[in-house]
């Protein structure tokens, strides 16, 4: 274990992106602060440090624990830092917010009409494939 770490490979190693690309894009963008700062990808990470990250609608606020920089399973990952309860409580919140607000949006009748524009059925026969034509303006059938 080193004694410090760049903060994009440690936000890779820890699983809060997917790439060092995507966690270099978001250091760059100003998603991730160290003690309240923008820092650069390349900034050091030292243990004990107190990060926030911004990932879309989630905000974590965490404390560097393990300056690991290798990529480990997810369970292994979340002993490289500690999250702030609040911060698990903000993102719990809004997590069940997001939920309600899903399982209240109308539903879509079985009766309602195509979403292709025309009515019924198709005049091709069974086993082709359709296509609109852009430079025709009408359907073309394939044969599959």
């Amino acid at each position: 274990m080193s004694e410090s770490v760049r903060v994009d490979k440690w936000l890779w190693a820890a699983r809060f992106f997917k790439t060092r690309a995507l966690a270099r894009e978001a250091v760059k963008g100003g998603k991730v602060q160290i003690d309240g700062h923008r820092v650069k990808p390349g900034r050091s990470l030292k243990q004990g440090d107190c990060l926030s990250i911004r990932r879309g609608d989630e905000e974590y606020v965490v404390a560097v624990r393990d300056l690991g920089d290798r990529r480990v399973s997810a369970t292994l990952a979340q002993e490289k830092f500690t999250e702030d309860p609040q911060s698990k409580a903000r993102r719990e919140a809004a997590a069940a917010q997001r939920n309600a607000n899903w399982s209240t949006r109308p539903k879509h009748s079985a009766s309602a009409a195509p979403t292709n524009g025309r009515e019924g059925k198709s005049s091709a026969s069974p086993g082709t494939i359709n296509c609109r034509s852009p430079l025709a303006g009408s359907y073309i059938f394939f044969n599959s």
